[in-house]
């Protein structure tokens, strides 16, 4: 039986898309290795957010450090975002994604000002780890384990992305972690476990003696 349009996911698949294009584009015009040339396109750098450039908080999470940078994010998407689309819907999800990421940048802003330690900041990390962050509470809703996933898998994988980053010194972690807080966040509000239904087409609800 081929799979209803409302399964298939489409919202992933056309993230993933603009990413890369955006990615590709770049590349074009010039280093994506470069972080002036990243600042000048978009990325976020607290001075520039300051000066209430704040719709850098929202063009940061489209744009990559190098090849190995977008190819990490795009296959954790690409594995993460079709499970959880399926358990949102697709506007709920499209819009996590969305906050997620905004919700990276800002708390990734707000330390850089508070430490007074500034970086040019980019990638789709805080919105990943946002649905990694929903997934999260939805295999906790079904008691520890949601399709192919349980909840001590996700939990290891994060461990070890966060560790991972804060061994790196070139990896954004509170991009990271607050793009985790407010997926998990808005994984409380926006998912709704499906109540169990019975098809009276197919069996009778009722036992006779």
């Amino acid at each position: 039986m081929q799979q209803s349009s409302h399964k298939k996911p489409f919202v992933t698949i056309s993230l993933t898309v603009l990413n890369v294009l955006v990615f590709l584009i770049m590349e074009l015009l010039g280093s994506t290795e470069d972080p002036e040339f990243m600042m000048q396109m978009g990325a976020a750098w607290p001075p520039c957010i300051l000066e209430g450039q704040y719709w850098r908080l929202v063009t940061a999470t489209f744009m990559h450090f190098g090849v190995e940078h977008i190819m990490n994010n795009m296959l954790v998407l690409a594995c993460a975002g079709p499970i959880l689309e399926k358990a949102l819907g697709h506007v709920k999800y499209l819009l996590l994604y969305l906050l997620a990421g905004v919700g990276g940048s800002v708390l990734s802003f707000l330390q850089m000002i508070y430490s007074g330690e500034y970086a040019v900041s980019a990638g789709a990390s805080g919105a990943i780890f946002g649905v990694i962050g929903a997934l999260l509470w939805v295999v906790i809703r079904h008691k520890g384990r949601y399709e192919t996933l349980t909840g001590k898998g996700l939990l290891f994988m994060i461990a070890i992305s966060l560790y991972y980053g804060i061994s790196s010194g070139e990896v954004d972690n509170w991009g990271h972690v607050g793009g985790l807080l407010m997926g998990f966040f808005l994984g409380i509000i926006l998912y709704r476990k499906p109540r169990k239904t019975v098809d009276f087409g197919e069996e009778s609800p009722y036992t006779y003696e």
